[in-house]
C-alpha cells in the first residue's frame, strides 16, 4: 500500500469489469435493440472517464450525460462515441455542440427553433433528439406540442436521431402510470413513424420488453444498484468501501453517544469510532437513536450498528458482540461491499441507491481494477 492510501480516510474500490458485465447482461435482455449507457453525474459518482472506457470496451456506443461540460470530458475520453446531452441545448452554444459532435436532447420550442436555425445557417442537419413529456412533468415537449413539433420537422425536412420520453414509476413494476406513459409514447411515435424511439431506463428495460423500442438507456443497474423495488437485484456489485477504526472505547449503561444525546446505551458496550462522516458523503439520515435504528456496517462479515448521529468526520458503531477478540484501531470496517450493499445502506438512510453512489465524493483513496488495467 502506498503512503497516500495508508493515510486516507478510506479505500474506495471500483470494479470496471463488473460494470462491463452489467452492461452485457442488460444488452442480452433486449436483443435487437441498441443498449446505451447513462454516465451522467460523473458516471453516478464513480468516475466518468474510466467508467465510460470500460463500457465502451464492453460494447456500448451510445452515451448519455447531463450537460455539455460532461459531454466535453466524455468526448476527450471516447473520440468516437455517440453522446447525447440530457439537459438539452444550452442557449447560444450550438456551435460547440456541432464542433464536439454532442447531440442535444431538445425539450422545448425555443431549443428546437435555435437548433433548426443553426442547422439552416450552417447548411447541415446536425443530429439531435426530441424529448416528450408523457407524465414526469419535468423536461420535454408537452403532449399538446406534438403536432407543432411534427409540423416543424415536415417544414424543415429535419430528421431527429431519436424520439424519447422518460418513465417516472418504472421502479414500481405494476404502477398504472407505466401503462399510461407507454400508451402516450405510442401515440407520439405514430407522428414520427420513421424515427427510432427510446423510453426505457434501467427499470423500464428490466420490467417490460414492450418498453425496449430501438434504444434503451440503463443507468443505475450498470453500477450495481437495484432498479426495481421489491425484486432481487441481479446485477454484479461494482463498489466496495472500507474505512479504518480510529479508536475503540468502553461505554457504560446510561451514557449517551453522539450529538444531541439521542442514543443512550442500554448496556455496557464496546464502541468503535471510525473515520467516516457526512463530509465523506455518508448520509446523516443513516444515524440512529433509541427510537430509530440506523445503518449497519460490517467487520469481518459481521454487521455492526451505527450508534447515535453521524457527524462530519466520525461515526460510532457497536462492537460489543465481538467480546474480548474485538476489532482494534487500524482495522477496516466495510461500508459497502459483500456484506453491505448500496441498497442496504440506502434503505437504512431512507433514500435510494442513486444518492448513495453519487455521494461517494469523500476523502477516499480511489482504486480502479479490472482485466484491462492488469
Amino acid at each position: 500500500m502506498d503512503q497516500l492510501a495508508a493515510i486516507s480516510s478510506g479505500h474506495l474500490r471500483i470494479d470496471l469489469d463488473a460494470i462491463g458485465r452489467n452492461w452485457s447482461a442488460l444488452d442480452k435482455i433486449s436483443p435487437g435493440t441498441l443498449t446505451g449507457a447513462v454516465v451522467k453525474s460523473n458516471a453516478y459518482g464513480l468516475g466518468l472517464e474510466p467508467v465510460a472506457k470500460a463500457l465502451s470496451r464492453a460494447g456500448a456506443q451510445f452515451f448519455f450525460v447531463a450537460n455539455p461540460e460532461e459531454g466535453l470530458v466524455l468526448r476527450k475520453a471516447l473520440p468516437n462515441a455517440h453522446i447525447f446531452i440530457l439537459g438539452g441545448l444550452w442557449p447560444g452554444t450550438s456551435d460547440l455542440y456541432a464542433a464536439q459532435r454532442l447531440m442535444p436532447i431538445l425539450h422545448s420550442m425555443a431549443m428546437l427553433d435555435e437548433w433548426l436555425n443553426f442547422c439552416v445557417q450552417r447548411g447541415e442537419a446536425y443530429p439531435a433528439a426530441l424529448n416528450f413529456d408523457t407524465g414526469m412533468n419535468r423536461l420535454g415537449f408537452r403532449m399538446s406540442d406534438v403536432n407543432w413539433v411534427r409540423q416543424q420537422m415536415q417544414r424543415s425536412g429535419y430528421q431527429p436521431q431519436v424520439i424519447m420520453s422518460h418513465l417516472c414509476c418504472a421502479d414500481v413494476q405494476n404502477h398504472e402510470k407505466n401503462r399510461t406513459q407507454l400508451a402516450l409514447f405510442h401515440s407520439i411515435m405514430a407522428h414520427f413513424p420513421d424515427t427510432p424511439a427510446s423510453l426505457a431506463n434501467s427499470a423500464g428495460l428490466m420490467a417490460n420488453k414492450a418498453n425496449h423500442f430501438q434504444l434503451v438507456r440503463p443507468g443505475v443497474a450498470l453500477y450495481g444498484g437495484r432498479a426495481i423495488a421489491g425484486r432481487k437485484n441481479p446485477m454484479s456489485s461494482v463498489v466496495s468501501l472500507e474505512v479504518p477504526i480510529l479508536q475503540v472505547r468502553d461505554g457504560k449503561t446510561g451514557e449517551s453517544v453522539g450529538y444531541g444525546a439521542e442514543f443512550t446505551l442500554q448496556r455496557d458496550s464496546r464502541i468503535a469510532i471510525i473515520s467516516l462522516g457526512y463530509g465523506d458523503g455518508f448520509l446523516r439520515s443513516a444515524s440512529s437513536s433509541n427510537a430509530r435504528q440506523g445503518a449497519k456496517l460490517a467487520i469481518n462479515g459481521h454487521l455492526v450498528p451505527v450508534l447515535g448521529k453521524v457527524s462530519m468526520d466520525l461515526i460510532a458503531v457497536d462492537v460489543t458482540g465481538f467480546g474480548l477478540n474485538g476489532p482494534v484501531p487500524g482495522e477496516m470496517v466495510e461500508v459497502l461491499g459483500p456484506t453491505v450493499s448500496i441498497d442496504d445502506l440506502a434503505d437504512a438512510a431512507g433514500t435510494i441507491g442513486y444518492e448513495i453512489l453519487t455521494g461517494l465524493k469523500g476523502r477516499y483513496h480511489r482504486t480502479y481494477f479490472g482485466s484491462e488495467l492488469e
